[in-house]
Order: C-alpha cells, then structure tokens, then sequence
C-alpha cells in the first residue's frame, strides 16, 4: 500500500445505493453487516473504493493490476466480525513482522479456511485471540497455506498500525 493515500471524494449514500457491493461482501465471508440504521459513505482511498460506516472506513472494494476487483471488510470492520471467513491463523512469532506491513511467510501459518484460492483476499488473525492483523492477498491455496514450509504466502495490504487503520 503506498503510504501518500487519502481518503477523497467522501460522500453520503443510502444503503440501496450500495446493496449489491454489501451483498457481495457477506456472500464470500459468510455474515450479516446489519447497517439499517448506520450513517454509509463512499470515498476513494488510492484506487480503492470504501463504504465509511458511522464515519469509520469498514469495507473496501480493492482493484489491482493483477486480479479483479475484491470487495472486502477492513480491520475495524473484521473487529466486529470475527466469524468471518477467508481466514489465516499465524503464530506468535510472525505478528512482529505483520505489524511492520511484512507479506506473510508460509513458515508462521499454523492454521487457513480451506476455501481459499489464490489471489482471494483474506484476513490474517493471531491463533490465540482470533484477532484481526492484516489483510492480504492469497499467493497459494488454503491447504498450500498450511502445509507449506517456506516462502512468500500472502502479499499484504492493510495492518493494524498503517494509515488506513489510523484513519478516521
């Protein structure tokens, strides 16, 4: 993620407005966003699009060169939904490194939803608190995931500590 990103072109916008981009979201994570009475926003973070919710960036639709568009919840957004799926669990050790905005390596991955295929966007948690780290880009399949022993395994995008987390 490049660092000089803001968060521009905000508006206010209706819920039917953004039905599909939420339907989409909840069909790949498997939850309930429940936003009946949230004030929504759009904006635009570098190439992405965001849904603001009560004025706190949840979900992001991610476009890059290589893979289609992805839409996605942010960490805060994880935070308030930790059921979801596309998850990848990491050990004590690779937290350090997450929280620097490090891609992930294969060797700190203990546990995956199976379900994820390459170039899927999942959220990277710890394995004893569940809780949101990052969120990156899947570089080999869910299984590949857990029973690789070396090499690059997610290309990260957001962590906790980065200026999308820090925005508000």
């Amino acid at each position: 993620m490049t660092k000089d990103w803001v968060l521009k072109k905000r508006r206010p916008v209706r819920k039917k407005q953004i039905t599909p981009f939420l339907l989409e979201l909840e069909q790949h994570l498997g939850i309930d966003l429940s936003l009946d009475q949230a004030f929504l926003e759009l904006g635009e973070y570098g190439p992405w699009t965001m849904v603001l919710v009560d004025r706190v960036p949840l979900v992001m639709e991610v476009e890059d060169d290589e893979y289609d568009k992805q839409v996605f919840l942010t960490l805060r957004g994880f935070l308030m939904h930790l059921e979801a799926s596309r998850w990848v669990e990491v050990d004590h050790g690779a937290i350090p490194f997450l929280m620097n905005g490090a891609d992930c390596m294969v060797a700190g991955i203990q546990a995956t939803d199976e379900n994820i295929k390459v170039g899927d966007l999942v959220w990277i948690r710890d394995e004893i608190h569940k809780r949101p780290l990052a969120i990156g880009r899947a570089l080999m399949t869910g299984h590949e995931l857990k029973t690789g022993l070396k090499g690059k395994g997610i290309r990260t995008l957001h962590w906790v500590g980065d200026d999308l987390w820090a925005l508000e």
